[in-house]
């Protein structure tokens, strides 16, 4: 229980360092008449309500479609970003 817990969050973790919800967070708590608590505690709970709502959609998912099936697609759904941001990227610097 333990090993997935330590997966579970360093996966979160390292997938939302540097993303654009931790961008928005940044650019909130540069604002001096924003309390940086509550950027903390409203970032936080967004993060929450988000993740409960992943929790019940992937739990209705898997009642539908092998667990299986939903890694290969997240994965590929990964792979099709990752390529759009690298034409964007090279469509930029070219």
């Amino acid at each position: 229980m333990l090993r997935q817990i330590i997966t579970i969050f360093s996966t979160v973790l390292l997938a939302e360092l540097g993303d654009k919800t931790q961008f928005a967070v940044l650019l909130f708590a540069t604002r001096p008449e924003v309390s940086r608590v509550w950027v903390a505690v409203a970032a936080s709970l967004a993060l929450v309500t988000a993740t409960v709502i992943a929790v019940v959609v992937g739990d209705r998912l898997a009642d539908w479609i092998n667990p299986r099936y939903l890694e290969g697609i997240a994965g590929m759904g990964f792979v099709v970003i990752g390529i759009f941001m690298l034409v964007a990227f090279f469509n930029q610097s070219g």
